[in-house]
């Protein structure tokens, strides 16, 4: 038996199942594909945006050159001093100005990483190499039509045998089999809009224009890349991927949607989407947990869904593993569901804002308007970029310390010794900033769970300690002078009683 088997090897399941394997938990996962390369991973029809708070993520386990590498990024997005970035993004096909950023207004801003341009492809390959170095099998070509579970383990039958585990997680997409298997309640909107992802060879390609253009009937994107079209028409999502389609009728929407009389004179490609936005009231039934477009689907307007998969992944993964091992306090894991489906439900609503803002009726045009001036100010785009970027983004711990419950900031000591330099080995970390001299060691009675460094920083935001998650979120945070008896109830609450 396995402790977990997770299915579906996306780059949601596969970091998933990095994270367990990193804590010594048994991991197996389950893929229907049989082959991971696909022309709709690779460039262009495969191109993602990871946030700033994803490549973070990346860098605190040591994939982030490897995956720079991989997508054919040749600088490392970091910085020494707070910047402004250098791509910002949409906001329903209206473009945003990265000079209009107002860093200084971030919260906690630090020196940071950038957001980056990869593909899944590249995702994938990476997390698959750490996966195989930590253990973790990965099976392909098998589909899970089964999953039933007692109180003590959960079986998925796939073809004729039966894989059971202490706990099954479904990371297998928007279509997921063990949502639908495990008797998940999928709940929220139909759609307003039908989506292509289409590479052609167009005849008159001039009468496109380039990037993003939103129209008084749909939007359109022509990148770059040649051939690469995307395009959106308000028709109430009436063509979707239950049907396959034809150049004639991807010519026809992208006349419609541009206004123009352009030529399609093949099609290699497409695959159609819609805006539908719906969420599983909870991540988790008994020994069934979801993560990923398996908990919550949306238009990719605005670039959330994979930043958001890689989100419940981390949440996830260092709760799983402490319950695995047995030294999770009472309820740990069900925080999962509190902590991460109030971010899916942002989510689900940020799309759905950008949808009704690009249908074609009065109404819709006339707060088009007002969000262009709003946007087009300095303020506006950086209350845009704040959102996309995941910088706002904070659970409820119960503290009123501004900086509990949120992402920690690259926190760096006066010897140069970084955050995500410290979180390699997936144990939390304890800085302590009250001694005049850096050391390392393990925090006493954690030593397998938190990892204690102490010494001067260049920037503590006023906390004398703090004690941060193996995912990097800041769970507590003291005074000037560290409170022993306040840390220690800290780490119990979130690690569990201290190793005897």
């Amino acid at each position: 038996m396995h402790d977990v088997v997770i299915v579906g090897a996306g780059p949601v399941g596969l970091f998933l199942a990095c994270e367990l394997g990193l804590a010594g938990c048994s991991v197996l996962v389950l893929e229907r594909e049989p082959e991971p390369r696909s022309p709709w991973k690779a460039n262009q029809l495969g191109m993602r945006g990871l946030s700033a708070a994803s490549v973070e993520v990346f860098h605190r386990r040591g994939m982030l050159h490897p995956l720079l590498t991989a997508s054919g990024v040749h600088d490392d997005p970091g910085a020494d001093e707070p910047s402004r970035p250098r791509g910002v993004g949409h906001f329903a096909g209206m473009m945003l100005d990265p000079a209009k950023v107002d860093v200084a207004a971030l919260p906690f801003r630090l020196p940071a990483r950038e957001g980056v341009m990869t593909n899944l492809q590249a995702v994938e390959s990476v997390l698959s190499e750490r996966a195989a170095k930590l253990g973790v099998e990965v099976r392909r070509g098998v589909a899970v039509s089964a999953v039933t579970q007692d109180d003590e383990s959960v079986v998925a039958q796939a073809g004729e045998h039966e894989h059971a585990a202490r706990w099954v997680v479904g990371s297998d997409g928007g279509r997921s089999a063990v949502r639908t298997l495990a008797g998940f309640d999928f709940v929220g909107t139909e759609p307003q809009f039908t989506g292509y992802v289409v590479l052609a060879t167009i005849a008159d390609p001039g009468k496109l224009r380039p990037g993003f253009n939103l129209t008084p009937t749909g939007m359109y994107l022509r990148t770059p890349a040649e051939g690469y079209i995307g395009m959106l028409e308000p028709d109430g999502g009436a063509f979707d991927r239950s049907q396959r389609p034809t150049r004639e009728h991807l010519q026809a929407v992208l006349r419609r949607v541009s206004g123009t009389d352009v030529t399609l004179s093949d099609v290699h490609l497409a695959s159609s989407f819609t805006d539908r936005a719906m969420q599983t009231t909870t991540y988790r039934q008994g020994r069934v947990l979801l993560a990923g477009d398996a908990a919550h689907i949306h238009s990719p307007l605005g670039a959330q869904g994979l930043n958001l998969g890689i989100g419940d992944a981390m949440n996830l993964g260092w709760k799983l593993a402490a319950t695995v091992r047995g030294y999770a306090p009472d309820g740990l894991l069900d925080t999962y569901t509190r902590e991460r489906h109030p971010i899916g439900a942002w989510a689900l609503d940020w799309t759905r804002a950008q949808a009704a803002v690009m249908k074609p009726d009065p109404h819709a045009q006339a707060i088009q308007g007002v969000i262009r001036d709003l946007i087009g100010t300095r303020d506006g785009t950086t209350y845009v970029f704040d959102k996309m970027s995941g910088s706002s983004f904070r659970y409820d711990l119960g503290s009123e310390q501004p900086l509990v419950g949120r992402n920690a900031p690259d926190l760096r000591l006066e010897d140069g010794t970084r955050l995500g330099d410290l979180m390699r080995d997936g144990r939390g970390v304890a800085l302590d900033f009250s001694v005049d001299r850096c050391l390392h060691g393990s925090a006493t009675g954690w030593e397998s769970r938190i990892r204690y460094v102490a010494g001067p920083a260049r920037n503590d935001f006023g906390s004398g300690a703090v004690l941060i998650w193996p995912d990097g979120i800041v769970a507590w945070a003291g005074d000037r002078v560290p409170d022993r008896e306040a840390f220690e109830r800290a780490a119990g609450r979130w690690f569990g009683s201290p190793e005897i």
